[in-house]
């Protein structure tokens, strides 16, 4: 099994876990390999959920630039519903799993 699919795997037990979703392998895996080698590197493969600054990035980057979402699309709501769906106290927030329950949550699969 590659690097990748161990990753893979750990992501979707994160969101069996600790988010209660049932994964949809084929999307989550479209997550992952769209994040690119970033997955491999201890800190950009993880979101802080407390840093605003972090936060912003995943908004811009990827919720603006990659899923074409506006402003007006309540993007800060749905980052902080994403991040207590997570779970708060929980350190370690892969942003393959957070891109993916954004991905869901905004129903922009067809981007992947």
């Amino acid at each position: 099994m590659s690097k990748r699919d161990e990753l893979i795997e750990k992501y979707a037990a994160d969101l069996k876990d600790k988010c209660g979703v049932n994964p949809d392998m084929d999307l989550l895996k479209k997550v992952t390999v769209g994040l690119g080698p970033s997955i491999y590197n201890a800190d950009s493969s993880t979101v802080s959920g407390s840093d605003e600054g972090e936060l912003a990035t995943v908004k811009n980057n990827y919720l603006i630039k990659k899923l074409g979402l506006s402003e007006s699309d309540d993007l800060d709501g749905a980052i902080a519903s994403v991040m207590d769906t997570y779970g708060q106290s929980n350190r370690n927030k892969y942003r393959a799993v957070v891109y993916y329950l954004l991905c869901t949550h905004f129903d922009k699969a067809s981007i992947y």
